[in-house]
C-alpha cells in the first residue's frame, strides 16, 4: 500500500505498522493500563449526531480560522509529540514543513529530536510544549529561547507528574535510543527501510535538553524511566502562574479535562486549554476530550480558547468538536502514523485526507464557514443533556 492508496488515517496506521519495528509502532499506538481511554477517545465521537441543513449554497467552503493569535487555513493543527526521529528520518522538520504547506500550526515537544531553533527556520506558526522540570532554570530557558526564535505560543503540559503505566512499551522492550539486540533483531530486520536510515544516521538525541540534562549519555533507558527521572511531582498551579509571568505570548495549558480546572487555568492567566488525557497514555478511565468539552465551554464562556486533543481520526470528528464549542482540534497519532508511513509526504497525506473530509463534510452539513458551526448542528444520540464533568 503506497501513500496514494491510503484513503484514511487507519490506512496510514496500517502502513506505519508494516514499516516500523514493533517497539516503535506500539510506542505510537499504545496507551496506559487496559487502554480503555485510548479507545474511548475516538469512540466517544459516536455519541453525537450531526444535523445537516439542506438546500444551502455550499459551492464555496472556507475552513480558515484564528487560533492562538494565528491565522490558520485549517481548524486543526499538529499536536506536540515527542521523539519524531524514532519514526522517520524526516523527523520534526518533515512534520513542520507539512504543516506549513497546509497552512496550519506545528507544535514541537520538549522531547523532540530537533532543536527548537532548527524547527523555527521552517516557515509558518509554531508552538513549543514544555514541562515544569526539576530544573526550573531549564523551563525558563525554553521560554526565553522560544521568544528569541519567534514561536507564537507556549504550551504547558500538566498531566504528567509521572509516566502512565504503558504496558505495551514494557512488553516490546521500547527504549530510547533504539538498540539492536536479540529481542529486537527480527523486528528490525522486518523493517529494512527504517533500519537502513537508523544505521546511516543513528542520532536520537533529545535535542532541546541534551545540553543541560543528557540522561541518555550513560546508554539506552526505558522511556518511562526517563520521564520519571526528569519531571517534578511537586508542580502546582503556582508553577503555571510563574510560567505565565515569564512568557508574554499566548499560553496554553494542556492536559485539562474538567470544568473546574479550566476555570483555574483562566484564573492563572492561560489563554487556551488543550482538553487532553495525553492520548490515553496517562490515567486510564478518564473522560474523552469531546465529552469534557460542553461543560468546559459553559464554565469559561468565550474567555478561553478550547482545543480538543485526543481521538480525532475523521473530518466528522473535527466538525463535532467545533459544533460543541471547540476553537480547534489538534492531531497527534493521526499525523504520526503518516510520518511513520512516509515521512513528510505521509504527514502531508494525513493533512490532505482530513482536509478533504472536512471540506466534504461541511458541504453535506450545510455550512460554509467555521463560525457557522454551533449546537444547532449537533445532538447527543441518547437525547441526554450534557453532564457536568
Amino acid at each position: 500500500m503506497d501513500l496514494q492508496h491510503c484513503h484514511n488515517v487507519d490506512d496510514l496506521r496500517a502502513r506505519a505498522r508494516r514499516r516500523l519495528p514493533a517497539p516503535l509502532f506500539h510506542y505510537i499506538d499504545g496507551g496506559a493500563d487496559d487502554e480503555w481511554t485510548l479507545r474511548h477517545n475516538t469512540q466517544a465521537f459516536d455519541d453525537w449526531n450531526l444535523l445537516p441543513s439542506i438546500l444551502r449554497d455550499v459551492s464555496r467552503i472556507d475552513l480558515s480560522t484564528r487560533v492562538l493569535g494565528c491565522d490558520l487555513e485549517l481548524p486543526f493543527f499538529l499536536a506536540p509529540t515527542g521523539m519524531s526521529r524514532l519514526f522517520h528520518h524526516d523527523k520534526e522538520l518533515g512534520a513542520a514543513r507539512a504543516a506549513h504547506r497546509y497552512g496550519t500550526l506545528y507544535s514541537l515537544s520538549t522531547l523532540g529530536t530537533t532543536s527548537l531553533e532548527d524547527v523555527a527556520q521552517v516557515p509558518g506558526p509554531k508552538m513549543f510544549q514544555v514541562y515544569i522540570h526539576r530544573d526550573r532554570g531549564l523551563t525558563l530557558e525554553f521560554a526565553q529561547r522560544c521568544k528569541a526564535a519567534g514561536y507564537a505560543a507556549l504550551c504547558l503540559t500538566v498531566d504528567t507528574p509521572l509516566a502512565g503505566n504503558r504496558e505495551r512499551d514494557r512488553r516490546t522492550g521500547m527504549i530510547m535510543p533504539p538498540r539492536l539486540g536479540l529481542r529486537s533483531l527480527l523486528s528490525f530486520a522486518a523493517s529494512p527501510h527504517w533500519a537502513w536510515h537508523w544505521l546511516r544516521d543513528p542520532d536520537f538525541r533529545l535535542a532541546n535538553v541534551v545540553h543541560r540534562v543528557d540522561a541518555l549519555a550513560g546508554g539506552a533507558m526505558g522511556l518511562i524511566d526517563y520521564v520519571n527521572s526528569q519531571l517534578d511531582r511537586s508542580v502546582s498551579w503556582r508553577d503555571a502562574e510563574w510560567l505565565r509571568a515569564q512568557w508574554d505570548g499566548p499560553l496554553v495549558i494542556k492536559g485539562i479535562g474538567t470544568a473546574s480546572d479550566a476555570r483555574q487555568a483562566l484564573a492563572v492567566g492561560a489563554d487556551a486549554v488543550m482538553i487532553s488525557n495525553h492520548g490515553g497514555r496517562q490515567l486510564d478511565g478518564t473522560p474523552a476530550p469531546i465529552e469534557a468539552l460542553p461543560a468546559m465551554r459553559e464554565a469559561v464562556g468565550t474567555r478561553l480558547e478550547l482545543i480538543v486533543d485526543g481521538g480525532v481520526r475523521r473530518g466528522t470528528h473535527v466538525l463535532k468538536a467545533l459544533a460543541l464549542g471547540a476553537n480547534a482540534c489538534s492531531i497527534g497519532r493521526g499525523y504520526l502514523y503518516g510520518l511513520a508511513a512516509g515521512g513528510q509526504a505521509g504527514v502531508e497525506r494525513a493533512l490532505h485526507l482530513l482536509r478533504e473530509e472536512l471540506l466534504r463534510d461541511m458541504a453535506l452539513l450545510g455550512c460554509t464557514r467555521i463560525d457557522e458551526l454551533g449546537r444547532a448542528q449537533v445532538r447527543r444520540r441518547d437525547g441526554r443533556t450534557d453532564v457536568e464533568v
